[in-house]
This record gives structure tokens, C-alpha cells and sequence, in this order.
């Protein structure tokens, strides 16, 4: 099996490691990078074990890093870091399995689901679970599934994994109105904004029959993500809205 495998050198100065503490080869999908100093990023990696952490990766830029490639979102991990607090070190890293490139439709929910982890799970949290659903969903986009569903279920796992997880036993025969402190209260169909139990139950299921029982999800599980959100904004959200408006200026304009 090919495998792109990483090792860093020691000619760059850093940041102290915090602690002599050690991992080694640990299961993880780089979340976020951004510059540091003139060969060097910074990584919010989450990991199967220790969660999601903040990692300085020396010579991780360039065009002669052997790191540039490998890490990479998106794409199975094996990292290996030292030091446990705020300023840990990123020691080796390696792909753990030859995975095919996310197809292109697929992209903007993929960074979706990267920002949701990173503005909704603490750091050094341990969150296996949540790895697990994580990677399985990204095979999911990697495969073409219908995206809809796929970002539903993510969804509903990541607020259990929150401890935001929805009660939905209810009456698939009735509608229902939600609220954070209260739960679903029955109302009638008419209700504006009502959601319908039969909805709800399939979301419970994470097996969707129609566009109607999505919407509802969508909408059910939006109201639930800005309550944790506590007024934060996505930017995938945005960048999805404006790329959604000029599709359609464009095809107005033809």
C-alpha cells in the first residue's frame, strides 16, 4: 500500500513544548492550518484519542516539505506529537491508507463539517465516538452519497457527542414544535413551522423518505446547532449562500 509518510527536522526554531509527554502514531484528520513563521503552520487536528488539539508542524511549507503533502484535510492520518499542553509539538505524521480526492460537489460540506468541529468541541476533550462518525461521514462524501442526508446524520451524531442530543420519540402521526428548554411540545399540523413526527422519526432513524422529512431535519437540527453556536456565525454557511446566489444571478441572466 502506498503511504506518504513525513518526518520533521530541527532547524527551525518553535514555540516550547509544554510537558515531555509523548504520543505515537495516533488515528487523525487535519481540521484547520494556517501559517507560522516562514516554513511552518499551525494545525487543529482531532484525533481518535485525545480529541481535537492545537499542533506546530515545522517545515510543514514549502515546495520542498515532504509534510506539505501529507498533511492534507480530509485524508487518515497517523500523527505523532510531544508536549500536552497549548504548544505541542508535531513530531512525524504519515497517511494511514491511499484514499481517493474528495469529489469537487462534495468540498464545501466536507470544510462544513471541519468547522462545526472546530467551533463546537473543546480541545483535549477525548471524543472517539465522534472520530469515528466523523471519518465514516467523509467516506460517505467521498463516495458521492446525497449530501443531505449525509450532513443531517452528522449532525444529529455531533449534538449526542455535545451532550445536545434530541429526544425523538414522538408520534409520527402528530407535528411538533421544538424548543431548547422545553423539547417538542404536539401542536397542530397547521402550526407555522411545525415539524412533522413522522419526520422526526425518520430523522431518529437517520433514514429519510422524502424531501419533506429532510427539510424538516434541516430545519430542526438548525435550530439546534445556533443554540450551541451561541450567535456565532459559519463561514461555510456564508460562502455556501453567496455561491448559491451568483448560480442563481447566473442562470436569470441566461
Amino acid at each position: 500500500m502506498w503511504r506518504l509518510c513525513a518526518r520533521l527536522d530541527s532547524n527551525e526554531s518553535q514555540p516550547a513544548a509544554s510537558g515531555r509527554r509523548r504520543y505515537e502514531l495516533e488515528p487523525a484528520f487535519v481540521l484547520h492550518h494556517r501559517p507560522y513563521r516562514d516554513t511552518s503552520r499551525i494545525l487543529d487536528v482531532l484525533t481518535e484519542q485525545q480529541g481535537r488539539l492545537t499542533l506546530f508542524a515545522r517545515g510543514a511549507r514549502g515546495p520542498k516539505s515532504k509534510l506539505a503533502p501529507v498533511l492534507m484535510p480530509f485524508r487518515p492520518l497517523l500523527v505523532s506529537w510531544r508536549g500536552s499542553g497549548e504548544a505541542a509539538q508535531l513530531t512525524a505524521a504519515e497517511s494511514s491508507g491511499e484514499v481517493s480526492d474528495l469529489p469537487a460537489a462534495s468540498l464545501m460540506s466536507a470544510f462544513y463539517l471541519n468547522e462545526l468541529v472546530i467551533r463546537l468541541t473543546t480541545r483535549h476533550d477525548p471524543q472517539p465516538q465522534l472520530f469515528a462518525d466523523y471519518a465514516a461521514t467523509l467516506a460517505r462524501l467521498r463516495l458521492g452519497q446525497p449530501l443531505e442526508p449525509v450532513l443531517r446524520i452528522f449532525e444529529k451524531r455531533l449534538l449526542g457527542a455535545l451532550g445536545y442530543g434530541l429526544e425523538l420519540d414522538v408520534d409520527p402521526a402528530r407535528h411538533y414544535l421544538f424548543a431548547i428548554d422545553r423539547g417538542f411540545m404536539a401542536v397542530e399540523a397547521t402550526t407555522r413551522g411545525a415539524y412533522s413526527g413522522s419526520s422526526l422519526c425518520a430523522l431518529a432513524a437517520e433514514s429519510f423518505a422524502d424531501a419533506a422529512q429532510l427539510d424538516d431535519a434541516r430545519r430542526l437540527l438548525r435550530q439546534a446547532l445556533d443554540h450551541c453556536l451561541d450567535g456565532r456565525q459559519l463561514t461555510t454557511r456564508e460562502v455556501a449562500r453567496s455561491v448559491a446566489r451568483t448560480g442563481k444571478a447566473v442562470r436569470q441572466d441566461n
